[in-house]
């Protein structure tokens, strides 16, 4: 699709619409055969292997850094209150 974006752009340098650009996209990939197609699903393929490795990782992350999840909880709770605070005293000086 990035391809076809740049492509579309250089031949409709006034089309500013998104839509125009996706359905004119839809209209290339199913007019495609599916021998044109293999090197895209390839290269999805591959961009959807290494999201899902790298969400397995981030979960675990999550996983193991979940025990320190009330001590930032603290850290927040304590970051509003200081700033209700000095509206309060903001609110006194009038």
């Amino acid at each position: 699709m990035e391809e076809f974006r740049k492509q579309f752009k250089d031949e409709n340098p006034d089309n500013k619409s998104v839509a125009a650009v996706g359905k004119a996209g839809g209209v290339d990939w199913k007019a495609m055969s599916t021998s044109e197609k293999a090197p895209y699903v390839a290269k999805a393929e591959k961009r959807k292997a290494e999201y899902e490795k790298t969400m397995v990782t981030y979960n675990k992350k999550q996983a193991s850094d979940g025990k320190d999840e009330d001590d930032d909880s603290d850290k927040s709770k304590s970051e509003v209150n200081n700033t209700e605070d000095s509206d309060d005293e903001e609110e006194d000086d009038d």
